[in-house]
């Protein structure tokens, strides 16, 4: 065999060696939610008017896969119907700035061990307890961050680092101090077996002390995560502790229980939990016992009345408990009926909160039909019965009714999907 004959022959060999096959997608999501907002956010009060509005998310994502590389691009709209500032009877002219980026990242294979994903993109562990997708909001929530994915020994390994700044800067790394200047955090998961799932997770967040000095206060937060599944028993656990500093350099020692269990009788699920979230005894002691869900989900667990996304301002330290039941019925493959009820009461009682603990019932009431594979509707019916103690930390006196409506389209469709062959 001459030489020239041996080099077409290894090119070629090594053409359909290095050869992958790159999938290309294109896929959007629509969501326009109506509202009528009655007590939504804040009790109603007396001769209020219940506000009506539309809100809309448009979103258009680029992915592009291949054995060594994934990339995904998602450009987002977020607006409420009407908003324009510039308007008259002939049309539209101006509009308030809406469009970002969402996600824009890059995934990277690490030879058999992993990969390694750089950019904006989406943290969302376990039940979303600290790090949640937060869909509810109409923006959601994205991290700029470095992440390497890794498996090892049947374990699931993620090792994740984000560093904020607000500006190119020459000196300095100031930062807004109630938000997260540096996020660190390891979860290590693994499935023992069809029936048992086990989670770990570390986060290290750092904040600065004041927006104009450069020093960095981290809170640790430690625990596990677990869930069952045997038979139409499903169980599910979080345990986390909270020690280190907070952004006023207290030291910080907090914990949050959470538990849950449903049974499904057919098409019939109900359900029971308890979420218990540590608060502050003595507001002004040497030590923060008041803990602090991250980026984890507050309408998905706390009430979709979002009575409770603030902690240290809606609870005055005073931390929470949340004792619930659900029931979920499914009427089909494409529609489910789910009702849960949630009773609140303050974890602690302190010098700023009302002597009773009791905060009242909240029902929430949700009805889902997903007539397609990138289609769905939800309406939802949430209602509030307050106690006084409630209202003494709203500081609403002469409240009605409360209540919350809302109708929520969603439309997911892949627009476009090819795949061809690569090198």
């Amino acid at each position: 065999m001459n030489l020239k004959r041996f080099l077409i022959i290894t090119a070629i060999s090594l053409f359909f060696v290095l050869e992958t096959r790159a999938q290309f997608n294109l896929d959007a999501q629509y969501r326009p939610r109506f509202e009528v907002r009655d007590g939504y956010r804040k009790l109603a009060t007396e001769g209020s008017t219940p506000s009506a509005f539309i809100s809309q998310r448009t979103r258009l994502s680029f992915s592009y896969k291949t054995e060594k590389i994934k990339l995904k691009f998602t450009p987002q709209d977020v607006r409420i119907w009407g908003d324009e500032q510039l308007a008259s009877s002939n049309g539209v002219y101006g509009d308030n700035a809406s469009i970002d980026l969402f996600e824009g990242y890059a995934e990277i294979k690490m030879g058999n061990v992993g990969w390694i994903s750089v950019g904006r993109q989406q943290l969302v562990y376990d039940h979303q307890r600290l790090f949640a997708a937060r869909n509810w909001n109409q923006n959601g929530i994205t991290h700029d961050a470095v992440v390497f994915k890794l498996s090892v020994n049947q374990w699931n390994i993620h090792a994740g680092s984000s560093w904020n700044s607000l500006d190119a800067t020459l000196s300095d790394n100031l930062y807004l101090p109630g938000h997260i200047k540096s996020l660190n955090y390891l979860w290590a998961n693994r499935k023992f077996s069809d029936l048992l799932n086990f989670s770990f997770l570390h986060i290290a967040s750092g904040v600065t002390e004041t927006d104009s000095t450069n020093t960095l206060y981290f809170k640790q937060t430690t625990g596990i995560y677990t869930e069952y599944n045997n038979n139409g028993l499903k169980l599910r656990g979080n345990a986390y502790y909270q020690y280190g500093k907070n952004n006023t350099g207290k030291h910080v020692s907090a914990f949050l229980i959470d538990a849950d269990a449903g049974y499904q009788i057919g098409n019939l699920t109900p359900g029971i939990g308890l979420s218990y979230l540590s608060g502050n005894k003595n507001p002004g002691g040497s030590t923060d016992k008041l803990f602090d869900v991250l980026y984890g989900s507050r309408h998905r667990y706390f009430g979709h009345m979002d009575y409770f996304r603030d902690f240290v301002k809606h609870t005055k330290e005073g931390g929470l408990a949340d004792f619930y039941f659900y029931l979920k019925y499914k009427f089909s493959k494409t529609v489910t009926l789910a009702n849960t009820g949630h009773y609140f009461q303050l974890a602690q009682i302190n010098a700023n909160t009302p002597n009773n603990k009791n905060l009242g019932y909240e029902n929430d009431l949700m009805l889902k039909c997903k007539f397609s594979d990138w289609g769905s509707i939800e309406s939802g019916y949430v209602f509030y019965l307050p106690t006084e103690s409630l209202k003494i930390l709203q500081g609403v006196s002469n409240n009605k009714f409360s209540q919350f409506f809302y109708l929520e389209l969603t439309l997911k469709p892949t627009l476009f999907k090819q795949e061809a062959k690569s090198l």
